[in-house]
């Protein structure tokens, strides 16, 4: 029977280890964590599903991931929205003709729908790139507050930096819905939460006689990479490793610490039933948290007079943070180009993830890598 290490039960590992396990692969998991499941954990608090690492919200157009995933899981359907606190005012976001509406006056937000429904089309998508660029004055300085009242501010708070030093594809990429729909992801035909929670799914998944999981368990502990040979307690392994974790953390920040953003969550319980409008509300310029998450919208089971809320305020990593958003910038992908290249001389040492790719992935895609990682093997 092979032997596969992997390193984290997140989606990557989880997904991956369930497929090789049915394989008849013995599959052992080293997570870190005292819990299973990644940044996708989340506990049952007096009735309410609360997300200890934030939001995270499914969706897909991928009927492969939905097909896997529902073999651990009942689903019900949650159409997601998100929504804004622009002058004061709570508007949609993506920014849409709503918001338009609701912070423009009449003659304004009519010439600017009169273009846009000429130019665009009613239902279509306009960078606000493109806006701020465009002919026509007003359409100018429409693209301007878009883009300074919903994204810059934002991506000062969330990135430390400012929109230019971003790759300037992202920039390109942000939207104005020219409609009124405010669904946040209107385009992906699978729009549903696990009916129990996420750890139940990963419970399930992991729960097979061929699957081991050790909780807190750093897999670099036990393994070291010599003379492109991996070794396990000081002895040749000739198994698979599968590594979910920080490429660079891998090599020992041979060349260098790989940047990240983290998180500091603030947790609040209200004696409400609803705390806000939406399940999130983005703050994208007075506050220092960037947005107010209030679980029980995402399970629509709210509970009488009790509500969890969390608060985000995002912040640079440090050695010891959890790594949640890599910075991809060109001078850091070219660290993480180097890192690659180390990896690469070890035909046993599989990468995985966002984290040991250097790439930020949603959670659909992470299930699909790694079913195809499993195939590949």
């Amino acid at each position: 029977m092979k032997e596969i290490l992997i390193a984290g039960a997140g989606f990557s590992g989880s997904v991956v280890a369930r497929i090789l396990a049915e394989k008849g692969y013995k599959v052992t998991i080293h997570e870190q964590r005292s819990t299973i499941g990644g940044n996708a954990f989340d506990e049952n608090i007096n009735g309410i599903i609360s997300q200890k690492y934030g939001p995270h919200i499914f969706h897909t157009s991928s009927k492969e991931v939905v097909d896997f995933l529902s073999k651990y899981t009942e689903w019900f359907e949650y159409k997601h929205s998100v929504k804004g606190k622009i002058d004061g005012k709570l508007v949609p976001i993506p920014f849409n003709l709503t918001s338009l509406e609701t912070l423009f006056d009449n003659k304004s937000s009519n010439h600017i729908k009169d273009v846009l429904f000429k130019e665009i089309g009613l239902g279509k998508k306009v960078p606000v790139m493109q806006l701020r660029r465009h002919k026509d004055k007003e359409i100018q300085k429409f693209g301007d507050y878009v883009f300074n009242k919903v994204f810059y501010n934002y991506t000062l708070k969330q990135w430390d930096m400012e929109p230019t030093e971003l790759n300037p594809t992202i920039m390109e990429r942000v939207p104005v819905n020219v409609s009124y729909q405010d669904m946040y992801f209107p385009n992906d035909l699978y729009q549903v939460m696990p009916k129990f929670g996420f750890t139940p799914m990963f419970e399930k998944m992991l729960d097979h006689p061929n699957i081991k999981v050790i909780l807190n368990s750093n897999i670099l502990d036990i393994l070291t990479f010599e003379k492109n040979n991996i070794y396990l307690n000081g002895k040749l392994f000739k198994g698979e490793v599968i590594f979910t974790g920080c490429i660079d953390e891998l090599f020992n920040y041979k060349y260098g610490k790989l940047p990240y953003r983290t998180l500091d969550f603030e947790f609040e319980t209200h004696n409400t039933t609803s705390y806000q409008e939406a399940s999130v509300v983005n703050y994208p310029n007075e506050e220092a948290y960037t947005r107010i998450s209030e679980f029980s919208k995402f399970t629509c089971s709210p509970i009488e007079n009790y509500s969890i809320i969390v608060k985000e305020y995002p912040r640079a990593h440090k050695i010891g943070d959890i790594p949640y958003y890599p910075i991809e910038i060109k001078e850091n992908i070219l660290l993480y180009e180097k890192y690659l290249e180390l990896a690469k001389r070890y035909t046993n040492l599989h990468l995985l993830g966002r984290l040991a790719n250097y790439k930020y992935i949603n959670m659909d895609l992470a299930v699909l890598n790694a079913i195809n990682l499993a195939k590949s093997l």
